[in-house]
């Protein structure tokens, strides 16, 4: 018996596998001793062509004659039997990044900034998971026992399974990290402007 991977192939652009019965489909393989020794299941998949596939939910029976085997080798069963698929409408949008900082600057110093640059990300994914998200935000950045301004290049994580990004790029965070005096000087002066 063995457990092969599935492979999807051919979904179209407009839209997203949100869910699936199974990963792998097993097959148990009678053959030649010669047949089942060369049978290795990193060369084998069960492919699954989803060309033309519409939204919703759909069941496909397993056909064991699109595992390729070796000469000699052949599938006797397989499970399961059929595999559901469901499929949702792609939806993209740009959102907002938000730098989550985690820690205390040093004692007498604060955050008196945070810039992120790019401001905002496109995602696509499930439209119904892409449109709950209004901001991604970074990894953590730690700012504990900071007594100057920092800059650090982080990547934005994802909130949703079946929402990615559309281009990987890294976010610079610049946290301006300022004395509390110096804090309070600037708010008095933006006060009597």
């Amino acid at each position: 018996g063995f457990d092969v991977s599935m492979v999807l192939l051919d979904v179209p652009d407009s839209l997203v596998v949100t869910d699936q019965s199974t990963d792998a489909v097993n097959i148990r393989v009678k053959g030649s001793r010669a047949a089942l020794r060369s049978l290795s299941v990193s060369d084998i998949a069960y492919v699954v062509d989803l060309s033309g596939a519409k939204a919703g939910v759909t069941e496909h029976e397993v056909d064991a004659e699109s595992v390729k085997l070796p000469r000699g080798a052949e599938i006797v069963s397989r499970s399961p039997s059929s595999i559901e698929f469901a499929r949702e409408p792609r939806g993209t949008k740009a959102v907002k990044v938000r730098a989550d900082l985690a820690g205390e600057p040093a004692p007498g110093f604060v955050v008196s900034a945070v810039e992120v640059e790019p401001l905002r990300v496109r995602i696509t994914g499930a439209r119904r998971e892409v449109l709950r998200l209004s901001e991604v935000v970074t990894e953590t950045i730690d700012v504990a026992g900071a007594d100057e301004s920092l800059e650090r290049e982080v990547r934005p994580l994802l909130a949703g399974p079946h929402v990615r990004f559309e281009e990987e790029s890294p976010i610079k965070v610049r946290i301006e990290v300022v004395p509390l005096e110096l804090k309070g000087t600037e708010a008095a002066e933006g006060g009597t402007g």
